[in-house]
């Protein structure tokens, strides 16, 4: 596996591992804990050294499910978490980054993760009603305490992001990108690169629509996040299946799959930016590593880029109070 460098010295796989999909989000959860801890320890005997969870993923379970099925190959992985909501009744209600709720969600995801020091501590949602640099002083602490190594940001805008960097060091913003969400490429990833800030895409598959295992005939089953998203009701489906038809011809002509194309896409972009493609599979940890062999040519990645910008995308990637959270 390739490795590459987030900020100025993380240094992860080239393809990471999304591990909210075992707790939440895709549907009825897995009921074998044990399959999903061999699934993250097969991803690491297959060379991923980095892994993504968060307090709100269960709430609470995903990390220690992470903590659980790393902790014999802790010192080779890098384990990134998040603060930043608020959780009462075992649901997250709404943004909290206090800096005495950062200071307790750190302790507590700890003791979950069963580590002495987590690697890369996101704030999940930018605060409004926190300043970005109170937010980074409150992890300053704590990387001074050796409770965090380094600080990221999620679905924070460009503002924020200089703002927060300039008290503490931003390692990495993660937000959603993909061949469908080019929401980053404006402001965001212009300022990690000016910055030298590594950036993680989430859902760079599309949430699945960009492996060509969605169309517009798909049921999705109770408690999965895409029933309720605008941009997979049939019709949206429908019209955003160009863009997938065309995924799939190139990548039956380069005996790949369309979310190995979707992975290139990706990496060619920079080279510090390190998508984290969630699953619950071992064969698809084996696919999506894949795609760090797969080139794709000057004329192929601006084909895709002609097409998706002419295409576009039909319909919201959240719901109204998602996209609420979203800073601009």
């Amino acid at each position: 596996m390739h490795q590459r460098t987030l900020g100025r010295d993380l240094r992860v796989s080239a393809v990471g591992l999304g591990a909210m999909g075992m707790s939440q989000g895709y549907g009825p959860n897995p009921g074998d804990r044990a399959e999903m801890i061999a699934v993250l320890r097969g991803a690491v005997d297959r060379g991923v050294t980095f892994f993504d969870t968060a307090e709100v993923y269960g709430p609470y379970v995903n990390e220690e499910l992470v903590g659980e099925a790393l902790a014999p190959v802790r010192d080779q992985v890098v384990i990134a978490t998040k603060f930043g909501f608020r959780i009462e009744d075992g649901a997250p209600v709404g943004p909290d980054s206090r800096p005495e709720r950062i200071r307790a969600v750190a302790t507590a995801s700890l003791k979950r993760l069963g580590v002495e020091r987590i690697d890369l501590f996101y704030q999940h949602r930018v605060d409004p009603n926190v300043p970005a640099e109170e937010v980074a002083g409150a992890v300053g602490e704590l990387v001074q305490e050796c409770k965090v190594r380094c600080f990221g940001l999620s679905e924070a805008g460009a503002e924020t992001i200089r703002r927060a960097h300039a008290v503490h060091p931003v390692t990495a913003v993660q937000s959603e990108y993909s061949l469908w969400t080019r929401d980053p490429e404006p402001e965001v990833l212009p300022t990690c690169a000016e910055l030298g800030i590594g950036f993680v895409p989430f859902s760079p598959l599309g949430k699945g629509f960009l492996t060509g295992s969605v169309d517009s005939s798909t049921s999705f089953t109770a408690g999965d996040v895409r029933a309720a998203n605008p941009r997979f009701t049939p019709e949206n489906r429908t019209t955003n299946q160009v863009l997938v038809e065309h995924i799939t011809r190139l990548a039956r002509a380069k005996d790949a799959t369309p979310g190995q194309i979707a992975l290139a896409w990706l990496l060619a972009q920079h080279p510090s930016i390190v998508p984290i493609p969630g699953t619950r599979r071992i064969a698809r940890v084996e696919e999506n590593i894949g795609a760090t062999q797969l080139p794709l040519s000057a004329d192929e990645l601006a084909n895709l880029d002609e097409l998706a910008a002419r295409i576009g995308v039909r319909g919201d990637r959240y719901n109204a109070y998602h996209m609420s959270l979203i800073d601009k």
